[in-house]
């Protein structure tokens, strides 16, 4: 069975703090009619800090689409590459070991994929293969696992790599005064990760089964609409009701599985924001404690999208008391309404026997 191994997370030096939010909100809004509840749904995110790719007063510009998406390929160049190596380390194995990438990103727009270009200045092979990810957003992560999964079910010697970029203050848009941009101004953050799914060996969890549920009628509730100024992120009132209808799919994935949600040892959720991991807690019946590393995440980066699952299952490494053959569950959310879960055991030594001693990468 296919192994996830540990993740490599990277953020940029560039910090935006809650008050620093607040405050600029009120300045900028001072005669929105919701701005005091534009305010308090920002306080309620829980988001202390976030980190940004530019410094506060160039990210508030807007140059225009073609100057945002040059920037948006400029910085993933320079900044992929060490958080790859990184997470080939952890996963004990080279580039020509890697016989599927997996680009996760929703946040800007290449084609060729970066993928390409991964394969061309890295020692790649030739024939790796290529699958870029992009329009589910923040279940992106979650997808890409459970397509590395596949794959390894395919080709059960192979070795995928997942890269996660998302830089989601290159798609801030100052003319977009609805409460849910508002909102989202003060929720997501940016950052890249990257992991390996190992066919054989590895240390991390081993995926068992995996499964997509869509919300019927509900492709409106999170979506981008296009237009020349860039990707305009619009949010129904309706997205933080969601887990009340996601969290039967999880229940009957595990219950597929002849396991049961209240037995299970570990938990990775994607962060969308306090009241998803509220909400997901009630109705699988779990203690707020389970949603730990998630919380963690949301509270120090924010939501970054599809590097939320990778960035919270780092947290699990880091903290290294998941015993050998625990059962967890990893789950992204993200438009259609969609979910993207995984489910399997702890495989191979604890996490804190499993870390070994890392430089740090380099973002610039």
């Amino acid at each position: 069975m296919a192994t996830l191994c540990r993740p490599s997370v990277a953020v940029p030096d560039h910090v935006i703090t809650m008050e620093q939010t607040l405050e600029l909100a009120r300045e900028k809004h001072a005669d929105h009619p919701q701005r005091e509840l534009a305010l308090r749904l920002i306080r309620n995110t829980g988001v202390r800090t976030r980190h940004i790719v530019q410094p506060i007063e160039d990210t508030l510009r807007h140059p225009g689409l073609e100057r945002r998406n040059q920037l948006y390929e400029a910085e993933a160049k320079a900044r992929v590459p060490g958080v790859v190596r990184q997470a080939l380390a952890h996963a004990e194995v080279e580039t020509g070991d890697i016989d599927l990438i997996i680009y996760v990103s929703c946040t800007g727009f290449m084609m060729p994929s970066l993928t390409a270009w991964l394969i061309n200045t890295m020692g790649f092979r030739s024939d790796t293969r290529q699958l870029p990810i992009a329009q589910l957003g923040c279940a992106g992560g979650g997808a890409a696992i459970n397509r590395a999964h596949d794959f390894c079910t395919a080709y059960p010697q192979a070795n995928v790599l997942i890269v996660s970029c998302e830089f989601c203050s290159l798609c801030y848009q100052p003319t977009d005064l609805g409460v849910g941009s508002l909102l989202s101004n003060g929720l997501f953050g940016d950052a890249i990760s990257a992991a390996v799914v190992r066919g054989e060996g590895g240390v991390g969890m081993r995926i068992e089964r995996n499964g997509s549920h869509l919300v019927p009628n509900t492709e409106d509730w999170i979506s981008y609409a296009v237009r020349d100024t860039g990707f305009h992120f619009l949010l129904d009132k309706r997205v933080p009701g969601t887990m009340e209808m996601l969290a039967p799919a999880l229940k009957s994935l595990v219950a597929q599985h002849n396991w049961d949600v209240a037995h299970m040892d570990f938990f990775i959720i994607h962060a969308g924001g306090p009241r998803i991991l509220d909400d997901l807690c009630y109705y699988l019946d779990l203690p707020p404690e389970m949603f730990r590393f998630s919380r963690a995440t949301l509270t120090e980066r924010g939501n970054i999208a599809s590097s939320v699952v990778f960035d919270a299952l780092a947290r699990l490494f880091e903290e290294g008391t998941v015993e050998n053959g625990a059962g967890g569950l990893i789950a992204g959310f993200g438009p259609g309404i969609t979910a993207e879960t995984a489910i399997g055991r702890w495989a191979g030594a604890t996490p804190a026997a499993a870390m070994a001693v890392e430089a740090p990468v380099s973002v610039g």
